[in-house]
């Protein structure tokens, strides 16, 4: 199996047990041809990774080959979107499919980076950490905390979020309906319901801010299975 049908098959995964609702525990396998599971190449490492949530930099280590920054063609670059995510060894991987990438770049984009009304960035990116605390996806986590922390300036609620979980004490009505919200987007099968759409609005939040919080839930539902299954994040980048 070549590194674009092996990430073609990881997004197609992630997608169908976003969608789907898998059962905590089930899998979906993907068994190649018998002469490509002889002639495939195991890549081993021998690094320990972070065992802990955290709000530092993490680095992220691919299961597939990146693409080379080399080998990197003007139709890749158009995929990428930012010419700047080059330097990152999981978006080179997925650049292996510019066209997929560059659609799932620009939505990820509008989601947390327009901001002409709907949600303040600070829960956009909560919903993203909330999401990703669910999850167990370490590295999203660790990015989107970050961000909470800085738009917010409330790295301790944040930090809260992680070291507690998703249950622990918010005081603040719009970060626990945002987190609750979240949190039912991104559990299988899915628990969101009327009454989370209730308790967004009554902390205050209108129809516009209320879809961006699920838009940044599910997208990072679908994202954090994505980068589960194609490598995992490396110690803090000192």
């Amino acid at each position: 199996m070549s590194e674009k049908t092996a990430v073609e098959a990881a997004q197609e995964a992630a997608s169908q047990a976003t969608t789907e609702s898998l059962r905590p525990g089930d899998s979906l396998s993907i068994d190649p041809a018998p002469e490509e599971r002889a002639g495939g190449r195991v890549i081993r490492h021998t690094f320990s990774g972070p065992n802990a949530f955290t709000q530092e930099q993490l680095g992220w280590e691919a299961w597939l080959e990146p693409l080379p920054m080399e080998q990197l063609t003007e139709r890749h670059y158009e995929g990428l979107v930012d010419k700047g995510r080059a330097n990152s060894p999981y978006f080179r991987l997925l650049v292996r499919d510019p066209d997929i990438l560059g659609a799932r770049t620009r939505t990820d984009n509008d989601i947390f980076y327009n901001e002409k009304g709907g949600l303040i960035r600070a829960q956009r990116e909560l919903s993203a950490a909330a999401a990703s605390r669910t999850n167990g996806c370490l590295f999203c986590a660790s990015v989107h905390s970050r961000f909470a922390s800085q738009k917010s300036k409330r790295p301790d609620d944040v930090q809260r979020l992680l070291d507690d979980g998703t249950t622990a004490r918010q005081d603040d009505p719009q970060w626990r309906a945002t987190i609750d919200a979240s949190v039912a987007l991104t559990a299988t099968p899915i628990e969101f319901s009327a009454e989370h759409v209730r308790q967004l609005r009554e902390s205050g939040l209108d129809e516009l801010a209320i879809a961006d919080v699920i838009h940044g839930a599910a997208f990072f539902n679908w994202a954090n299975r994505l980068m589960l299954s194609l490598g995992e994040p490396t110690p803090p980048v000192e």
